[in-house]
This record gives C-alpha cells, sequence and structure tokens, in this order.
C-alpha cells in the first residue's frame, strides 16, 4: 500500500510538472473608467495578457485566476478578485520571409487575456495588482533551471498624492505583434513599442523578470506581497543585458535591435522591458512586459557589420559581412568618403583621418534586397609602451605607461604582469608597480585603449633578477699625480663609493676623486633594498712613456699610417692638416712635402712628445701616348715614353713586343693599354698611363638587293654603311656621291652593274654591289605557268616577278576548289608546293595578283598554274 502510494504521488507529481511548464511571458495594462460604485472609490478595467505554449493542455489553461491586490505603500494584502477568461487566441505567422533561410510559419504563442472591472477606494498610497503563475518552459538558456521557476506579473495603479492626477491614469498598453524572427548570431529586431491613451512621454528600458510560483504550488491562489525576487540569470546574462552586450533597447521608440547570441542550435531568452510614463517631465507610473524569445538557426539577409571598424595604425580597413545566407548575391559598399566597392569584404584605404559612416547594402534591386550600417574610424598613430623600473626578485617593479595617441588620449590599460605562480598579477591603473616573488623573464602586456575607440596589445620581457643592473664607464685608468678624475656609475638606485678619502659626492653616480697613489673605488648600487657592487682602479703616475715609430720614406701622393708606443690618454700629432684625425694614436697621413710629424701623449697634467719624418719620392713618370682610332681587324702603333729605367705594356697578347715603348697592336675589339714604369729613385712603386685603342665595328656596307624596273620608272637606292657614298658607274643617277640616289633609265641598255665604294669616319672603306635589270614594258607582274617543286634548286617555287610596281597588294593561290592555299605581299616570295606542310601532285591551280604600279594606276592579273611531280 505505501509503494502505491509513493508511486501515485509520483506520477502525480510528474503530472503537475508537465502541466506547469507553459508559461512564455504576459503583462497587467489598466484603464481609468472614472467613478466607482461607491462613495469614493474609483474604477478601473484591468487586463492580463498571458503568453503561452501554442495550444496549451486544459490542465495548463486556468478558466478562473485570481488578481491580487496590495497596497502600494505598506505591500499589504488588500483583498483577491476572481477573474475569468475574456479571450483567447493563436498569435501565427501564416508565411514564411523569403529572405529568410528556414520555415518561420506556424504558431508562436497562445495569447489568453483576463479582464475585469474593479471599484478600489481612493487612497493616498494607490495599489499594486499582482499575479503568478508556475512554471516556464525548461531550458531557457539566460536563467538556472527554467522548468522550476515560475513567473510574477504585476502593475502599480498610482495614488492620490501621485502629481499630476496620475490616479486618473491610463497605464501604456504594449502591442501584441511578437511576430519577429531571430536568427543566432545575426542582427535583428523586435519591435516593443506600447500606446498611452494619455499622450504621456514613454520611455523604454531593459529590467529583471521576477519569480512567483514553484512547482508544489503551481497556481497559488494568492500572489505573494512585493517586492519581488529577480530571476537567477545564467552569467553573462542578466535583466539589463538578457540577450547579451550586443544587443540594446532604443529608450525613445522600444526598438530591441543587435546581434542575437550565438548559442548552439535554437533556444529561448527571457527578456523584460519596463515602459515608464512621464508627465510633465515626472516619473508617474510603469507598465512591464515579459517575453520569451526564440532564438533560432536560421539565417537573414541583413548584413551582419561588426558595431564599429577601428584602423590605428593606418589608413586601410578590412570589412567583412559574416552571413551565410544563400539568397545574398550582390553587395554595394559605400565607404562614407564617396568611394564604393561590389567586393564581398573588401579592404579599403580612406585618403584622411576621421569617423565614417560606412553602409552595405545587399541583393540592391534584385528583391529580399536589406541594408546594415556601420562606422569607420580612422586614427593612425596609437602605439601602445611602457619601461619598468626596479626589476628585483621581492622588491616592487615599477611600471611606467608610455603609450602615445597622435588622436584622443589614452584612457584606459589594462596589465598582466606575466607571474603565474600568482592569482593576482594584472591591474588597470596607468603606472602600477608589481612585486615579483620568483626570478626569470616575466612576459609583460599592456593592453591599452584610447578615447578614439583604439585598441591594441604590447608584450615586452622583463628580466626579473636578484640584483639591480650596475656597470661603471671605466674599469682601469690612469691619471697624473695631482689630477682630479671623475668616476661614473651607470643603474638606477642609490649609490656609495669606498674608500671616502681623497674622494667628493661619494653618495652619486659621478663622483670626483684625486688620489695621491693607484687607488682601487668600489661603488655599491641600492635599488629599494636590492644590492650590486663594480670597482674602478685609478693608477697614478708622475710621467709619461712615448716612443713614435721610425722616420720612413714614401712615394709622393701615398698614405702613411703614423704610431706609437705610449701609456698616455689622450693625443695630439702636428702634420699641417694632412691627417686624418689628430687626436688619435694611429692616424693616417698623406702628405704633399717630406714632413717631420710630431706627437704630444697626455695623462691629465703630464705629457710627453716625440717625433717622426716621412720623406716623400716621386712616383716614375710614364706617358702612353694619344688615344687611336682604327678599323676592324687593323693595327695601331703604340708611342710611349717614359723616365724609367723599366717599362712594361698590358695587356701584352695582342702587341709584338709588350716591353717596348713603341709596340706594334692588333687588338680584336677596342683595348685600354697600361704603360707601367720603374725606376731606382727610392720609390717602388710604379707609374702608369693608359692609352685607348677604339676598334670601330665591321661596317656592313649594302647597296640593296638585284632588283628590276620598267623605262621611265624612277629607282631609289639605299645604301648603308658608312659616311661617304660613291657609285660607279654613274649611269642614270642624279648624284653619284650620296647614299641614296634616284636612278631613270631610257632603254638604252637592258641591264646595268654599280659598285658603291663606302668609307667611315676613321677612313675605312668597303664596296657593295646592286643590279639593275630593266623591261622595255609596261609596268607588269610577271608568273610562271608551270613549276617542279622537286627539291633541285631550279624552279621550286611558284613565285611573281613584280616589275614597274609602287605597290604588291598580294599574290594568291586557290585550289579547283576556291579555296586559297597561299598568300603573299612580298614580290619574289612563293609557294612551295604544300598544303599545311602536305606537298601536292601534279595538278593546276589559279592565281590571282593586284598591286599599284609606279604612275599610281591600279594593277590586276590572274591566270593558271601547273605543278608537275
Amino acid at each position: 500500500m505505501k509503494k502505491i502510494i509513493i508511486a501515485c504521488f509520483l506520477i502525480f507529481g510528474v503530472l503537475n510538472l508537465a502541466i506547469a511548464n507553459h508559461i512564455k511571458g504576459g503583462f497587467f495594462t489598466y484603464k481609468y473608467l472614472g467613478a466607482g460604485s461607491t462613495s469614493g472609490s474609483l474604477k478601473y478595467e484591468v487586463t492580463l495578457t498571458v503568453y503561452m505554449e501554442c495550444f496549451p493542455q486544459p490542465g495548463q489553461l486556468n478558466q478562473e485566476i485570481d488578481f491580487t491586490i496590495f497596497n502600494a505603500g505598506s505591500n499589504i494584502q488588500y483583498r483577491n478578485e476572481k477573474v475569468t477568461i475574456t479571450q483567447t487566441y493563436e498569435l501565427n505567422q501564416p508565411v514564411d520571409d523569403e529572405c529568410i533561410t528556414g520555415d518561420q510559419t506556424g504558431c508562436y504563442y497562445t495569447i489568453v487575456k483576463y479582464t475585469k472591472t474593479i471599484d478600489l477606494p481612493s487612497n493616498a498610497e494607490g495599489y499594486t495588482i499582482s499575479y503568478q503563475r508556475c512554471c516556464r518552459i525548461p531550458g531557457v538558456e539566460n536563467i538556472q533551471n527554467s522548468s522550476s521557476i515560475g513567473n510574477t506579473y504585476s502593475i502599480t495603479i498610482p495614488g492620490s498624492s501621485a502629481p499630476h492626477n496620475a490616479q486618473t491614469n491610463n497605464s501604456a498598453t504594449f502591442e501584441i505583434n511578437d511576430l519577429a524572427v531571430v536568427c543566432r548570431n545575426s542582427y535583428f529586431t523586435i519591435p516593443f513599442v506600447a500606446t498611452d491613451a494619455d499622450n504621456d512621454v514613454l520611455t523604454y528600458s531593459f529590467c529583471d523578470a521576477w519569480v512567483g510560483g514553484d512547482q508544489t504550488n503551481p497556481s497559488p491562489q494568492l500572489a505573494s506581497s512585493p517586492p519581488y525576487q529577480t530571476l537567477p540569470y545564467l552569467f553573462p546574462f542578466n535583466g539589463s543585458n538578457p540577450l547579451g552586450q550586443n544587443v540594446t533597447i532604443n529608450s525613445q521608440t522600444g526598438l530591441i535591435s543587435g546581434i542575437a547570441p550565438n548559442i548552439s542550435g535554437s533556444g529561448e531568452f527571457v527578456i523584460t522591458v519596463c515602459v515608464n510614463e512621464f508627465r510633465n517631465g515626472v516619473l508617474i507610473a510603469t507598465t512591464r512586459k515579459e517575453l520569451h524569445i526564440r532564438v533560432g538557426t536560421c539565417s537573414p539577409i541583413t548584413p551582419q557589420l561588426e558595431p564599429s571598424y577601428i584602423s590605428c595604425d593606418g589608413f586601410n580597413i578590412d570589412f567583412n559581412t559574416n552571413n551565410p545566407n544563400p539568397i545574398i548575391k550582390t553587395f554595394l559598399w559605400d565607404f562614407g568618403d564617396g568611394q564604393t566597392s561590389t567586393e564581398k569584404n573588401p579592404s579599403h584605404t580612406y585618403a584622411d583621418t576621421g569617423t565614417y559612416n560606412v553602409k552595405v547594402v545587399v541583393n540592391k534591386g534584385l528583391g529580399c534586397e536589406d541594408e546594415a550600417i556601420t562606422i569607420a574610424k580612422v586614427y593612425p598613430g596609437f602605439f601602445p609602451d611602457f619601461t619598468a623600473s626596479g626589476i628585483c626578485v621581492t622588491k616592487p617593479t615599477q611600471f611606467t605607461d608610455n603609450t602615445t595617441a597622435d588622436y584622443g588620449i589614452v584612457d584606459s590599460w589594462n596589465w598582466d604582469f606575466g607571474e603565474s605562480s600568482v592569482n593576482n598579477d594584472v591591474s588597470d591603473l596607468q603606472n602600477p608597480a608589481f612585486t615579483y616573488p620568483s626570478m626569470g623573464t616575466k612576459n609583460i602586456r599592456l593592453i591599452a585603449t584610447s578615447t578614439k575607440g583604439c585598441i591594441d596589445t604590447i608584450i615586452k620581457p622583463v628580466a626579473i633578477i636578484d640584483r639591480p643592473p650596475l656597470s661603471v664607464a671605466f674599469s682601469d685608468t690612469l691619471i697624473c699625480a695631482g689630477d682630479i678624475l671623475q668616476l661614473e656609475a651607470i643603474g638606477n638606485g642609490v649609490f656609495s663609493w669606498t674608500p671616502g678619502i681623497t674622494i667628493t659626492n661619494a653618495n652619486t653616480a659621478t663622483p670626483t676623486v684625486n688620489p695621491a697613489n693607484t687607488t682601487k673605488y668600489n661603488v655599491q648600487l641600492n635599488d629599494n633594498g636590492c644590492i650590486n657592487f663594480d670597482s674602478v682602479n685609478v693608477n697614478v703616475v708622475d710621467f709619461v712613456t712615448l716612443v713614435a715609430m721610425p722616420d720612413t720614406l714614401i712615394c709622393s701622393g701615398d698614405a702613411v699610417q703614423l704610431n706609437a708606443v705610449t701609456n698616455g690618454l689622450q693625443f695630439m700629432w702636428t702634420g699641417n692638416g694632412t691627417l686624418n684625425d689628430p687626436n688619435i694614436l694611429n692616424p693616417v697621413a698623406i702628405p704633399v712635402n717630406t714632413t717631420n710629424y710630431q706627437i704630444i701623449s697626455t695623462i691629465g697634467g703630464c705629457n710627453a712628445a716625440d717625433e717622426v719624418l716621412v720623406t716623400l719620392v716621386p712616383y716614375p713618370i710614364a706617358n702612353a701616348g694619344p688615344d687611336t682610332l682604327i678599323c676592324y681587324e687593323s693595327s695601331a702603333q703604340l708611342n710611349g715614353s717614359a723616365n724609367g729605367t723599366s717599362f712594361t705594356w698590358t695587356p701584352g697578347g695582342t702587341l709584338d713586343n709588350p716591353n717596348i715603348l713603341n709596340p706594334i697592336s692588333t687588338p680584336p675589339s677596342t683595348t685600354n693599354y697600361v704603360l707601367a714604369a720603374f725606376d731606382t729613385q727610392g720609390c717602388p712603386k710604379p707609374g702608369y698611363d693608359t692609352v685607348v685603342i677604339t676598334v670601330l665595328p665591321p661596317m656592313g656596307a649594302f647597296a640593296g638587293n638585284d632588283t628590276a624596273v620598267v623605262i621611265g620608272q624612277p629607282l631609289q637606292f639605299n645604301a648603308i654603311g658608312g659616311v661617304t657614298y660613291t657609285w660607279q658607274p654613274g649611269t642614270g643617277l642624279n648624284d653619284p656621291t650620296i647614299p641614296n640616289p634616284i636612278g631613270i633609265y631610257d632603254g638604252s641598255f637592258d641591264s646595268i652593274r654599280y659598285q658603291v665604294s663606302i668609307s667611315n669616319l676613321a677612313g675605312c672603306t668597303e664596296t657593295a654591289f646592286i643590279s639593275v635589270k630593266i623591261y622595255n614594258v609596261e609596268p607588269q607582274v610577271f608568273v610562271p605557268t608551270a613549276f617542279t617543286p622537286n627539291g633541285d634548286g631550279r624552279n621550286d617555287l611558284f613565285r611573281p616577278i613584280a616589275v614597274g610596281m609602287k605597290s604588291f597588294d598580294f599574290f594568291r593561290v586557290y585550289n579547283r576548289w576556291g579555296q586559297m592555299i597561299f598568300s603573299t605581299t612580298v614580290s619574289g616570295q612563293g609557294w612551295d608546293g604544300r598544303i599545311k606542310g602536305n606537298e601536292q601532285g601534279t595538278n593546276s591551280f589559279v592565281w590571282i595578283v593586284q598591286g599599284t604600279d609606279y604612275l599610281d594606276r591600279p594593277f590586276f592579273k590572274k591566270g593558271m598554274v601547273t605543278l608537275i611531280r
């Protein structure tokens, strides 16, 4: 029996839970109807609109519910009102939006309305009317354990103490148009619009949804008294951000918009919107609407843009549309600076800094057209940077922000000090300090932002060590007895030097000392209790050692490096401005005369001097003679002179004797011959001179190709290859001394052969020949009647010979089917008896020729030719 009872309770609990999970939103409204039925009372029509899952079960749809009424000032229950259903209907989407993927049709909510006219005695505080019901549907994305959490719907009617006669107010009323399609990770809009019969000013905001009812009592007769508990939202959601940071509500219009959460699959989110009524600038009433919004796996056509695109390191911005909807076919971008693009994800370079309004239109003029806008911020010159000081382990390390911004100001800092062994190794201060518990290289990350929207990151390694960095400018030096020396240590912190005798400013980085004897000075650096040491050895002497190099001999114009052996610290050479640096120990000298160089070596107040004599000996003199121009494949005699005792020419391969002053050269091309002269006057180096033998290239004399003319036809010659020309014989030529004479013939002879002598600038001469055939006929094109293309070198080509023709338009050959098998525009060029490389057998072919004769008369001729194999 006990088991049966327990089982019954379990079954009842499951059924009760199933019946309970159906509520998806709701809101209260009221209308002021005037004076009530009793003295001093007011009459209101109060309506509760409840959103349920479509087609609720009989146990889920209560025919009668209770409105619990509280004193709005004390929250003490005043009375209950029984209210019955006045209207029920489904909120349906009859057709799909063709611009959104997926099926959007069907029932979205069942709407249930409970309305009752209520008389309420006038009071100063007003009344709060509430209704509670459990439970919500399971699996709501932004709250915990949604199936076990109920709802509270409530509204407050102002009392007589409210300003501007608010006791007679009509509440704001929400429109029931909740058919918006919301796709995950996509831009959407939902109009949470309300109207007000009193024309009060309405403002909108997200607010907390309230808990009410539970699984043990899903439909309480009495609502609990205000104030009400906020829903347990799941991070990062809350009442002010029910759909995350990327979704906002317009406070003036009630339009909810933004990028929906990127959830896995589909899911529902609870949102609550509060509408505040202002009359003459004073808040008089608030109406709340709660609703479950379904976020699906669909894809809208609205382009998905970032809220803003920012470039802080240049003028280029890469834009992108993260939208997988296959309905989108075209894109039209307007970058806000007069430039456009039709790419899906364009890259654009702005000409100047500033904030630009960017718009992209998809499917323009194609149907399913939509657009989205964003802004582009171009503010280059943002560079995060920092320095670190005090880098000893277990001591505070100070970080100093050095971030620069050419536009705007740096307004936030996010530091990560790179110490994995410490939980709280971050800071948002501009110049923080951090104490490292361990040594090693730490990767410090700084993320900085600016008022222009720039954000950038820099990561720098900082070595945390057990002692502060310390160095000295020199560790060993010399001074002259009685001199004063300034020491120098490099580091950050407090310095102290020892021994304390013969020293001034011993607690600075740069003290001065004047020891009488050689002394070792020790320096200690203290950086916030982190210690390091170093030392400087000061050697004291009373004289300078100096030995200059031996005297030397060099060739005139040569350089010599001077040097000396000394313990001095400063040096000065005297040398009449011929030294590259007179203040180093080993300068380079280029004397113009024999010179005595003196060196002075100094240690403070001590110095020593020595000298070096540099004697100059002139180079041997060589003269290779004047440059020469010779003809191709000819010789030239070199004519050199020298004052040396021996000499040689290079290169010697094209000389008959490279060891005499006047050899014969036969260079194949232009050649530089160098004459080197040697003597015994003391300069060990030779003197050089160069002569250039320029070899002219082959002339390439050419008189032209043999040709033919008719009587009276002018013939233009064009010889090339030189600068002077002589034609022999001069018969028929207008000028036999120019490269391009004109020949005209009267028919007294039928052919003539010309020789033209051509000379160049060097006097080189070549000859060339050209033959002219003279025909005593009208201008003509001679075409043979047969040819034998057998490769014997005789009559192998079928070709035209044009005489008296000014231009040759074409010569064409056709087969018996009228197909053109050969064509040329060059007189003398012919057909070899092949078609596409294949030899043709014996056959007849048609030819035609067209041109213009030298008198500008058109010429046309045709005929037959026989190919013989």
